[in-house]
């Protein structure tokens, strides 16, 4: 049985900016197919618009609200809301000035890096 606490996880910013906590992936456990990693983005921040080659994923906010654009569509989201990134798809989430956005973020295969192409 693998269990990791969120706070054995030193943050890191990705690529495309967010500050992430891997949860579960191949650094930390035997993982081979996925990844779990918690995101925040500061109020008012977003990420840089990118997309991954191979890297399907699923974002579910925990707090906070913003904007999520998905290859030209915009949405609002919020606490609650799960969101499909299907590989290819150009994406940025933008946070609100009120608050900082914190979700978590599925990536299968697991997020990479070199995975990772920046407008």
């Amino acid at each position: 049985m693998e269990i990791r606490s969120r706070h054995a996880s030193e943050p890191f910013i990705t690529a495309d900016g967010s500050t992430i906590r891997s949860l579960l992936d191949a650094s930390n456990a035997p993982v081979r197919n996925q990844s779990l990693a918690e995101a925040t983005i500061d109020a008012g921040e977003q990420t840089q618009r990118h997309y991954h080659r191979h890297s399907e994923e699923f974002y579910f906010l925990i707090e906070g609200s913003g904007d999520m654009e998905l290859d030209g569509e915009h949405r609002s989201i919020g606490p609650g809301d799960a969101v499909l990134i299907p590989a290819g798809s150009w994406h940025q989430i933008t946070a609100d000035t009120g608050g900082p956005i914190r979700m978590l973020v599925c990536c299968a295969p697991p997020y990479s890096h070199d995975d990772t192409y920046l407008e």
